[in-house]
């Protein structure tokens, strides 16, 4: 009634009349504020705490008196004596409405909690997991009105949170009776709620009111590595991460190579599947060892990866993926409990794993999409997740596109002659002398460039033990500068380069990084043709999604993945692996599809929107696109053979030089010499 006492609600603005006596946490439930409440109202969570304010609000057009909440009472000074509340804090639930208030809910105390992703673009996550946290009173059974103990535990869970019909499995209803008796009729069950509609599910009970946490586990499942993030549901706090080889690998590097194993075994999509899942189950077990929480208490995982990882992830043979036109067995987003995949976590913990776009584009596109949000990009933005089979996304508000260009695991270390996995020892930054062309170096592990007086004694512990792949993309692009590759890829003899460190290695020349007695890290020719086709195929693929949105320009690029972290955006566009843009519009995103997993890990509605936005993405087929080949040819060049690459060329100047393809290098072999790029 207009004459109840008006109650306003900052920073959601929300307002509305309630009669005196009622409780704020209720009036804030009824007015749809954000404000936390576990244990129903007694005065047992402390989530409910709010701040009043008093004093004249003219912006509101209310005065409020000190007398306009209740008194202090004997919970909240219990509690307060107990745990402490902070200065100016009141409990919803305990604190009632005697006149106009205005209340401030903090941001500890909302249950949609703003989770901000340590990244250069942080964006914040809204907290709202599938598996959440209630306590409730449980009526005793009673001789005169018998029901079961799970009936009585869902009317209470009814009454208290709005929850119907909560379904327990088997496991649950074995421990619910002990559970319920232990607690004096008094539990917190974690109930998992999917889709809009769906019957919700006990997951864990516990006796009492449970002050821990429940976790949950965003895992980036590649081709080369595993990577989790283990999550506090209750904070959104990421806890711990970790990852590990894939431990498929054992059976090819590449994807088709696994494909075709399990074509040419019997038995071989199964033995693969099982290598993976064994490799899951070892991440979970690391990370929840690292971060000293107990397996049984991750409730919750969310997966993403690509195609053919999925389907053997799932235990699908992938042989459809591996021959025209890439059927996958299904493109939604699944859901079903992690005990399934082998994981050994409780048997009702769940898993969900994001919907696929394509055959060739899967779900860690899908989580890119989610993370990096092109489609609500009004500039636009060309998304490359970097990685052994690379993901593209190109897009602004008006349309998407898709595609995935397999380029191989050169980018990573591997196929290179002195290649490795990133790690201390291993070469990540490079600068030559364009006159000299002597090179210096950082390796991982030291901040000390390796001209420094001090760099010897800094890398003692790991010494210097190859090139990773931000690593032999600078280096590449560094001899390409310097006049040590030409721009169709050849590495020129020391007459024709200036430099000793370029030497005759078989029929072609390689370039001396650097030796001592026991090692030697070179660049051969073979590295530069790995890594042109590599960048071609990236390229290539960006290319011609630029052709289907009718643009040979993109405002924004963004690297994607755990590599695409670490590439310069100079070394990437000399090299020819991106389009030409403004460097300073060049940025990385880190571990995107990660990240991506990571909000559909902690906001259920996020699932729902990736499974409506893939639908509207529209998937190209790099395989039967005809231009794809007349890009790749193109730009197997360094940086490319065909496109100007106007704004590289105002910020560098490339050497226009070629070198002669005859035999050992010789100049004068009397062999045409190439086109210049």
């Amino acid at each position: 009634m207009a004459n109840d006492p008006l109650v306003v609600f900052t920073p959601s603005g929300k307002r509305g009349h309630f009669k005196v006596g009622t409780p704020v946490l209720t009036a804030a439930r009824q007015l749809g504020v954000d404000l936390d409440s576990v244990c129903g109202g007694r005065g047992i969570c402390s989530k409910c705490q709010i701040t009043p304010s008093f004093g004249d609000f003219p912006k509101h057009g209310v005065t409020v008196t000190e007398d306009a909440l209740s008194e202090w009472n004997s919970v909240e000074q219990r509690y307060d004596d107990k745990r402490g509340l902070t200065k100016g804090r009141r409990l919803g639930c305990q604190a009632t409405v005697q006149g106009d208030l205005v209340i401030d809910v903090p941001e500890t105390s909302q249950v949609h909690k703003q989770v901000v992703r340590k990244r250069v673009e942080a964006r914040d996550i809204t907290l709202n997991p599938t598996i959440k946290l209630y306590y409730v009173e449980v009526q005793e059974p009673d001789m005169h009105d018998p029901s079961g103990d799970l009936q009585r535990l869902n009317a209470a869970l009814e009454k208290d949170w709005g929850l119907t019909n909560v379904a327990a499995d088997l496991s649950i209803l074995k421990v619910l009776q002990p559970v319920l008796r232990k607690g004096e009729w008094k539990v917190t069950c974690a109930v998992h709620q999917g889709r809009d509609g769906d019957t919700p599910s006990l997951v864990q009970v516990w006796p009492g009111y449970y002050e821990g946490s429940i976790y949950g586990m965003a895992v980036d499942l590649g081709s080369t590595t595993i990577a989790g993030h283990l999550c506090d549901l209750r904070t959104g706090e990421v806890v711990a991460s970790s990852g590990l080889m894939n431990p498929q690998i054992r059976f090819g590097e590449d994807l088709m190579s696994r494909v075709s194993y399990s074509m040419m075994n019997a038995g071989g999509a199964d033995e693969m599947t099982q290598a993976v899942r064994d490799g899951m189950d070892e991440l979970f077990s690391q990370v929840s060892e690292e971060a000293g929480v107990d397996k049984a208490l991750i409730l919750d995982a969310v997966f993403v990866c690509n195609p053919v990882m999925h389907h053997l992830f799932l235990g699908v043979d992938p042989f459809e993926l591996g021959q025209a036109p890439f059927a996958l067995a299904t493109s939604d987003a699944i859901s079903l409990p992690a005990h399934v995949l082998g994981l050994s976590l409780p048997k009702t913990a769940q898993a969900y794993l994001l919907p696929c776009i394509a055959g060739h584009v899967g779900a860690d596109a899908a989580a890119v999409a989610l993370s990096e949000a092109p489609d609500k990009s009004d500039n636009l933005v060309l998304v490359v997740d970097v990685g052994t089979n690379a993901e593209i996304l190109l897009g602004n508000t008006e349309k998407v596109f898709a595609c995935s260009s397999p380029t191989g695991p050169a980018f990573e270390g591997a196929q290179i002659s002195s290649g490795q996995r990133a790690a201390p020892g291993a070469i990540e930054r490079v600068e030559i002398d364009p006159v000299t062309k002597e090179p210096r170096f950082r390796v991982i592990g030291s901040d000390l460039w390796s001209d420094d007086p001090d760099f010897a004694k800094a890398i003692e512990g790991t010494g210097i033990t190859g090139i990773c792949g931000s690593g032999i993309i600078e280096m590449v692009a560094e001899m390409r500068l310097a006049g040590i590759v030409d721009g169709p890829g050849l590495i020129g003899s020391p007459q024709q380069t200036g430099t000793e460190r370029c030497f005759l290695d078989g029929r072609t020349y390689s370039y001396l990084v650097w030796e001592d007695a026991d090692r030697k890290i070179t660049v051969t020719n073979r590295d530069i043709r790995e890594i042109q086709m590599a960048k071609a195929a990236l390229y290539s693929g960006a290319r011609l999604l630029m052709d289907k949105f009718g643009t040979d320009q993109v405002d924004r690029v963004v690297l994607a993945g755990a590599f695409g972290a670490h590439i310069s955006p100079k070394h990437a566009m000399v090299l020819g692996m991106i389009p030409d843009c403004p460097l300073d519009r060049v940025t990385s995103a880190g571990n995107a599809a990660g990240t991506g997993a990571r909000i559909a890990l902690l906001n259920r509605d996020a699932r729902r929107e990736i499974e409506a936005t893939v639908h509207d993405i529209h998937k190209i087929e790099t395989a039967i696109e005809p231009r794809f080949q007349e890009h790749f040819v193109n730009a197997s060049a360094i940086p490319n053979s065909a496109e100007p690459f106007p704004i590289l060329n105002s910020i560098v100047t490339l050497p226009t030089e070629t070198f002669n393809t005859g035999s050992g290098g010789d100049e004068k072999s009397g062999r045409r010499r190439r086109r210049r790029a």
